[in-house]
């Protein structure tokens, strides 16, 4: 019997078996002691460029689907556009210099260039998918640094992406 919390038995400690196995073999033990494969060097190597180019594509479509972007009206003042290769391509730029550039190498800079912004992703999202047949959008067409979104899955809704069967 125990007086005044004197004498009070600890609980018994209960101890896992699996305890027993925490440092067996000893950490310096050969590794296949330990029923482990030997590691193998890990050499630094080059990244994948097909895995870096992706990251970048992705990266530049989320910038521009948040970007509002210059998109040429033509004579009935509908969005401007051009086929090339049996896609239908808006034509969108990222400023006026951009526009500037594109008109000058077509021989067309002293006309008036009338033009709406809208931003990246309502041109992808909404505008595509009503235009007949494959469609994407050329962002700075000719200049140096022009980008193409293709009608694929990923880019524009997959009800018009070809690469699901989308026509458009």
């Amino acid at each position: 019997m125990f007086d005044n919390g004197d004498d009070i038995a600890e609980p018994p400690v209960r101890r896992s078996g699996i305890a027993d196995l925490v440092d067996w073999p000893a950490p310096g033990a050969p590794t296949a002691l330990r029923g482990l494969p030997e590691p193998v060097p890990v050499m630094a190597s080059e990244p994948d460029p097909v895995v870096v180019a992706r990251r970048e594509f992705a990266a530049l479509l989320g910038e521009f689907r948040r970007t509002a972007v210059l998109v040429p009206l033509d004579g009935s003042g509908d969005l401007w556009s051009a086929e090339q290769g049996g896609v239908r391509w808006i034509c969108a730029f990222s400023d006026e210099e951009a526009l500037a550039r594109f008109a000058r190498a077509r021989g067309d800079a002293a006309r008036e260039w009338v033009y709406r912004t809208v931003l990246g992703a309502r041109l992808l999202d909404v505008m595509v998918p009503m235009l007949p047949g494959p469609a994407g959008v050329a962002l700075d067409a000719g200049g140096e640094d022009g980008v193409l979104f293709p009608p694929v899955a990923g880019i524009v809704p997959d009800s018009v992406a070809v690469d699901l069967g989308g026509v458009g």
